[in-house]
């Protein structure tokens, strides 16, 4: 027998040794690996999806991980933007396919989709800015997470892309994200070819804010980050809110809701704060809190 055939008949045998010897030893195994890594410094919480080998697919248990870690703490004055990227070539492949095959019932179904659709719609109900960054294949359901961030910058190899329909289930609920981030033909042709977009297309087309080289990825997104950081938070909340709430609007029901909240924004500390500095010509102390002007 050849030494190549006999190593690869010996692995599995050894590995089998290896963890019958650990269990024999009392030893607890370890723990798997987080779906999700959180990490924050200086006010920028990073958070990674970090199950390459399944492509970072949005399992129910991947979508729990990330729904946690986007709560986590929101309301801390230490926390100012989030960014969502991603381990491995690809960004986020959509879907667990697995988890949608009629082994599970309908019932398991309806669980994951409400909650994709939850962390979706969470996103934009945050009270911080939330970049995308990708680095890579964005489909699917992984492609509407990128729709649904407030920015995203991608890497000039990023791809786009929403193929259900080439395997009969038609990507209706990413439609919902990338309809309201794309022109109409644009998004009806991503979801009836499910031919992808390239990083550009998806720039010329407002998919992504910027695309940069690669190697300029983490210092670009950090860019960004850090001057988001240098406003204040509850004013950046106030005007994240009344954005996307004035978006639903039509044009004179916009204008006067947003008339009001322009007013509301001076009652605010910093917004009395932010004023007061311009015309002091000083740098602004903001104290990032909801509180009034006394």
């Amino acid at each position: 027998m050849a030494a190549a055939e006999l190593w690869r008949l010996r692995r599995p045998l050894a590995a089998a040794f290896s963890r019958a010897a650990a269990a024999g030893s009392g030893r607890p195994p370890p723990p798997p690996e987080k779906l999700t890594v959180r990490r924050q410094a200086e006010g920028v919480r990073n958070i990674i999806l970090n199950n390459p080998r399944k492509r970072n697919a949005l399992s129910l248990s991947m979508l729990q991980s990330l729904r946690e870690d986007l709560l986590h703490d929101v309301k801390s004055r230490d926390l100012r933007v989030i960014i969502i990227s991603a381990e491995g070539p690809v960004f986020c492949s959509g879907h667990d396919l697995k988890e949608l095959s009629s082994e599970d019932d309908v019932k398991h179904h309806s669980q994951v989709f409400e909650i994709c659709a939850e962390v979706m719609t969470l996103i934009q109900k945050l009270p911080v800015p939330v970049i995308a960054k990708v680095n890579g294949l964005a489909t699917a359901a992984g492609c509407q997470l990128v729709a649904s961030c407030d920015i995203a910058v991608a890497s000039e190899k990023s791809q786009f892309a929403t193929p259900g329909v080439n395997i009969g289930l038609f990507c209706s609920t990413p439609a919902v994200a990338l309809g309201r981030s794309l022109p109409r033909k644009v998004a009806l042709e991503m979801l009836f070819t499910g031919e992808p977009l390239s990083a550009q297309e998806a720039l010329m087309h407002g998919l992504v804010s910027k695309v940069v080289p690669e190697d300029k990825l983490e210092e670009e997104t950090m860019k960004i980050s850090h001057k988001i950081c240098e406003s204040s938070k509850s004013v950046l909340a106030l005007g994240k809110a009344t954005f996307y709430r004035q978006m639903t609007q039509d044009l004179d029901a916009a204008y006067k809701m947003t008339t009001q909240v322009m007013v509301d924004n001076l009652t605010l500390r910093d917004g009395q704060e932010g004023i007061e500095a311009f015309i002091q010509k000083r740098k602004p102390v903001w104290s990032h809190s909801q509180d009034e002007k006394k």
